[in-house]
């Protein structure tokens, strides 16, 4: 929280001064033209100043501007260093958590007498850990390989809808223990797309993961897939989790970000899964949008994606 705030006083600053620097030299415009306007009605001559007038006013127009894209450039500077000082906050927890339990797991497992059932258990758990980081890393290697990738790195192979969206849900299922009505998928068993499976694989397993992670146990989460048209496939993966707030529904697929609310900081998360989910779904020629009625009435994330991808040149 004080380094929150400490971030927040550092974005008041420039803000301020640079308004205050545009104020005063919008007042002595102003000034400078109320001046001139009494010479005027004087009668005085002032043929001399008005050239002095136009560039005076044309350098505290550029003052104005220079100043105003400063104060903006700034700002977001700042903004984004506060996203990432957030992101390292949360690859902090991200990794002691796992590395805590694993390193508890294998004390215990030392101990003498310790059952067969009980190793079982922990050999589970560390198994669960192990996986945990897996997809965190692959989240973080996915979002620093996307900031440099050129558009059309993408390898086309035909791709059977129903059987990926059913092991990316496998894996899922695994990962949250749960219950086989939790999860319920819905895809044309026929319906085949030539993309890359790769990418769509981890879209699949990021969206169908956020669903479950922002619910409410048990979960009610459903995977829709459906030709949308002759050249469409539209994936939907909806749940009656926490929702989002309209104003929000689209900063989600910023890098970094997370929503400013105790009920997802809760959870975990780094502000990196959604932001690899739009820019791979853009890789594919396709279009990935979050719909919510608000807080409490849950999410709903389409995917339209091209039934046939063509690479550009």
């Amino acid at each position: 929280m004080a380094r929150r705030r400490k971030i927040r006083s550092s974005i008041s600053i420039p803000i301020t001064l640079g308004s205050i620097t545009v104020l005063l030299s919008m007042a002595l415009l102003v000034g400078w033209s109320f001046l001139l306007g009494q010479k005027i009605s004087r009668s005085v001559d002032i043929a001399g100043d008005v050239w002095l007038l136009v560039l005076g006013a044309l350098s505290f127009v550029l003052i104005i501007v220079v100043l105003v894209l400063f104060v903006v450039s700034l700002a977001r500077g700042i903004i984004e260093v506060r996203k990432q000082d957030t992101f390292i906050d949360s690859v902090t927890h991200e990794l002691k958590s796992p590395l805590a339990s694993l390193q508890l797991c294998l004390e215990t497992l030392g101990r003498e007498g310790l059952d067969t059932d009980a190793r079982e258990q922990l050999r589970v758990m560390m198994l669960e850990d192990v996986d945990r980081l897996d997809a965190f890393i692959d989240d973080v290697l996915e979002a620093n390989r996307l900031s440099y990738a050129r558009s059309g790195m993408v390898s086309l192979n035909d791709v059977a809808l129903s059987d990926l969206v059913g092991e990316c849900a496998r894996v899922v299922r695994i990962r949250y223990k749960l219950e086989p009505d939790e999860l319920r998928i819905e895809v044309d068993p026929h319906l085949v797309v030539t993309t890359d499976r790769a990418a769509l694989e981890i879209v699949l397993k990021n969206l169908i993961d956020n669903a479950v992670k922002y619910s409410v146990r048990p979960a009610q989460v459903e995977v829709v897939g459906r030709r949308d048209s002759d050249r469409k496939v539209l994936l939907e993966v909806k749940d009656h989790g926490i929702g989002i707030d309209r104003k929000n529904l689209k900063r989600v697929f910023h890098r970094f970000y997370r929503v400013e609310d105790q009920e997802v900081r809760q959870r975990r998360g780094t502000g990196l899964g959604l932001y690899v989910v739009w820019a791979l779904v853009e890789q594919l020629g396709g279009k990935v949008q979050a719909i919510s009625e608000g807080r409490g009435r849950g999410t709903t994330m389409r995917v339209e994606l091209p039934i046939a991808h063509v690479v550009s040149a």
